[in-house]
C-alpha cells in the first residue's frame, strides 16, 4: 500500500525530531515560544533552560548552527501541521 504526501511527510518528521519526552517537548515549546517572539536561538534558549534546568542544552560554536537548524525545523513543521488541521 502506497503512503499517501501527508503520511510520507509525518513519517519523515518523525525520523527528523524523534521520540520526545514530556519533558523534552515543553523546553522545545520554550524555545520555540522565544523564537516566535522575535529572540535569537541564544536568547530562546537561555529563556527555556533558565525554564527547564534539566533539560537545558548547552550552546557553543560547534553545536549553535545545528541547534538553530533544529529549531527553524520545528518551527516550520509547526506551522504546516496548523495549516494542515484548519
Amino acid at each position: 500500500m502506497q503512503m499517501d504526501i501527508f503520511e510520507q511527510y509525518m513519517a519523515r518528521a518523525q525520523e527528523i525530531i524523534g521520540d520526545r519526552t514530556i519533558e523534552e517537548e515543553r523546553f522545545d515549546k520554550e524555545v520555540l515560544r522565544w523564537l516566535r517572539k522575535g529572540k535569537n536561538i541564544k536568547k530562546a534558549v537561555m529563556k527555556a533552560n533558565n525554564k527547564f534546568p534539566k533539560e537545558a542544552l548547552d550552546l557553543d560554536e560547534n553545536n549553535i548552527n545545528e541547534v538553530a537548524s533544529h529549531y527553524d525545523y520545528l518551527l516550520e513543521h509547526e506551522s504546516i501541521i496548523r495549516k494542515i488541521s484548519h
